[in-house]
This record gives C-alpha cells, structure tokens and sequence, in this order.
C-alpha cells in the first residue's frame, strides 16, 4: 500500500514562534500561508505542518498521489483503495469516503494509542 508523502501536523500555539523555532532546525517554509493560520515546513525529505487554532492534537498526515515536494505522482494507491484495505484488514476508520466517487477526499483513523492519521489525497 503506497500512502504518499508523509508530514507531521502539529497543533501550535503561536505560528511565528514555531516558524521560527524550526528554522533553527533548517527548516524552510514550503507552502501555506501566516494569514491562513498554517505552514509547511520542509527540511530535505521531511515535512511539518504547523497549525494554529485548526484542530486540538497532533496528526500523521499521509497525502496519496504525491511525492514530498507536493508532485503529481504517476501511480499512486487511491484514497479509496486504501480505505477498501483497511476496512478488509478490521480498521476503524473514524471518517470515510462515500463509495462511487473520484478525486480529493480523505479518511481518518486512529492508532491504538489514540494518535489520528490522516489520509488527505488531494488529486
């Protein structure tokens, strides 16, 4: 199962202090905006999402059909695809997709532990 790029989606408090907090860490601002309340952040292959006043914990973020440069993926696992495993495999998913569509969309789970993962396909 191919599940894209991966990022870590924190919940921050104050955006420019994160911001610049991971720059420290070598971290460049890769796409989103200070207005929208939201950043990724990019250190080679590695992504971080910070997210004020969005959502209340930290989430997995999985995006199918793209690498980790936000590109179109030639062949990629389809969101839908993934949930139809899961749920053969016994997952819980806590959102799902409507059957019959195409497109973005996304699901939700959470790992034994309680930690959402987030499976956002944007193409």
């Amino acid at each position: 199962m191919k599940l894209g790029a991966f990022s870590v989606s924190l919940s921050v408090k104050d955006l420019k202090s994160s911001k610049e907090f991971y720059e420290k860490l070598g971290f460049t601002v890769f796409a989103g905006e200070m207005g929208k309340n939201y950043l990724i952040m990019k250190n080679e292959h590695s992504l971080l999402g910070l997210f004020q006043g969005m959502f209340e914990n930290n989430i997995l973020t999985f995006n199918p059909g793209w690498d980790s440069n936000a590109s179109k993926l030639e062949q990629f696992d389809d969101v839908r695809e993934i949930q139809h495993h899961l749920k053969e495999q016994g997952v819980a998913l806590a959102n799902e997709i409507a059957e019959g569509t195409d497109g973005p969309a996304s699901i939700t789970l959470l790992d034994p532990d309680g930690n959402m993962i987030l499976l956002d396909q944007h193409v």
